[in-house]
């Protein structure tokens, strides 16, 4: 598990604001909203990044039939407020096997998602052909929500995106064909809209693809 902040774009180690800077830096990709370090999944854990974020906190409610919240992880800071969100859910795969899903809320540039997607960032829209029909479609805080498969990622996982209250939504699945989840009307909410509903997250080990560099 990680101690420091690092780069939520490359997972590489980040300089906080000093003397010559009053932001954070990343020798590769220069100016960062830092990612913080992950730390192991509660009820708690969530209620500390829903209170810090300014972008939404997906996940899936209700969870699909045994899966279970593994984690969750914000970029930003105490002065700029969580600029985007990682949360990770664990369950049985819709072909049998353990699936899992991470879902990123993020602003323009943050390239968190990119970083889980295994691709080249920051954002997705490069890598989404918006001039075809969305493969797949989500309820996102009570709208339908285009999601687009993105097909020049690591073959390991699948990787959909678009766009959900003005924000970059990813979604990414391990294994590749545990994609499957997202064909079936998976219904997201905002955990800052949830409320005291956020106390009956069920909770499981921390997923070990929040702690991948």
């Amino acid at each position: 598990m990680r101690g420091e902040p690092s780069c939520p774009k490359c997972g590489g180690r980040v300089r906080a604001p000093g003397l010559f800077s009053d932001s954070w830096q990343c020798d590769a990709h220069g100016t960062v909203h830092p990612l913080q370090p992950v730390i192991p999944p509660s009820v708690e854990a969530l209620g500390v990044v829903v209170a810090r974020t300014r972008v939404p906190v997906w996940m899936p409610w209700p969870l699909p039939v045994g899966w279970l919240f593994t984690g969750v992880a914000y970029a930003g800071d105490d002065r700029s407020g969580g600029r985007a969100t990682a949360v990770a859910c664990s369950g049985p795969g819709p072909l049998g096997g353990m699936g899992e899903l991470i879902l990123v809320a993020e602003e323009l540039g943050v390239g968190l998602g990119a970083h889980y997607a295994g691709m080249d960032g920051p954002d997705p829209g490069p890598h989404l052909d918006v001039e075809k029909p969305p493969q797949t479609k989500v309820l996102a805080a009570g709208r339908p929500t285009p999601l687009w498969h993105v097909s020049d990622g690591p073959a390991d996982r699948a990787v959909f995106a678009g766009e959900a209250r003005g924000l970059w939504l990813w979604a990414v699945v391990w294994p590749e064909q545990s994609g499957l989840l997202l064909y079936e009307e998976l219904v997201l909410t905002d955990l800052r809209d949830a409320g005291a509903e956020v106390d009956l997250v069920p909770c499981g080990a921390l997923s070990p693809r929040l702690l991948e560099p």
